[in-house]
């Protein structure tokens, strides 16, 4: 059986692409990169979503000898110009802290109608080889931004962002419920096709 690095070391984050790889039934064996603790975090100096996912896809290939597999996602607001995009994670200045970084945008927005709330997660999912051979794939979920935080599943900005078409926020859905149609899941099932083809 293949080993396939996920890069992430956000417990929630793993959990969250082990099910939707489980599901689409890849014979592979799938571990975060938390496996691999000598190697250093990779900073992301990319742009775009799909720079930073090659970043650390490829940096972990390189490390370990190993087909490795990667995203970066966000949060991208309609009246913000698609911020806070690449930077979702510090928006708020210490990278990683969900609450500020909540707290900061809800804070930017609480002038803002909701006719004019709308925003959409975005995630690039990436496949490196060893060999250098890459593959990226991008989702998206369309929705609109809540005015509070509402629920407790998922991470991040999940609290405030109600898909189109639902009542609920991110947060209360269940992580079937999401995965099913969230940006992540739309990423990393469309990215699925290259790692059967390269990893066969």
């Amino acid at each position: 059986m293949t080993r396939l690095i996920l890069a992430t070391r956000n417990a929630g984050k793993l959990t969250e692409l082990k099910a939707i790889l489980a599901d689409v039934g890849l014979p592979h064996d799938l571990v975060g990169a938390d496996a691999y603790p000598d190697i250093p975090d990779v900073k992301e100096t990319g742009v775009t979503f799909a720079e930073n996912a090659l970043l650390k896809a490829h940096a972990l290939a390189d490390a370990t000898g190993l087909p490795a597999v990667a995203d970066d996602s966000g949060l991208c607001v309609d009246v913000l110009g698609g911020a806070p995009g690449i930077f979702s994670a510090r928006w708020s200045g210490t990278h990683g802290d969900d609450s500020a970084n909540l707290a900061l945008l809800l804070a930017q927005l609480a002038d803002i109608a909701p006719p004019h709330r709308g925003a959409h997660f975005a995630c690039a999912a990436a496949l490196a080889l060893p060999d250098g051979t890459e593959r990226v794939v991008e989702g998206r979920l369309l929705g609109t931004l809540r005015t509070t935080p509402t629920g407790t599943n998922g991470f991040g900005y999940d609290p405030i962002l109600q898909p189109e078409g639902e009542t609920r926020t991110c947060a209360e859905l269940s992580p079937q419920e999401k995965n099913a149609i969230s940006h992540r899941g739309k990423a990393f099932r469309g990215l699925v096709p290259a790692v059967r083809e390269l990893l066969a």
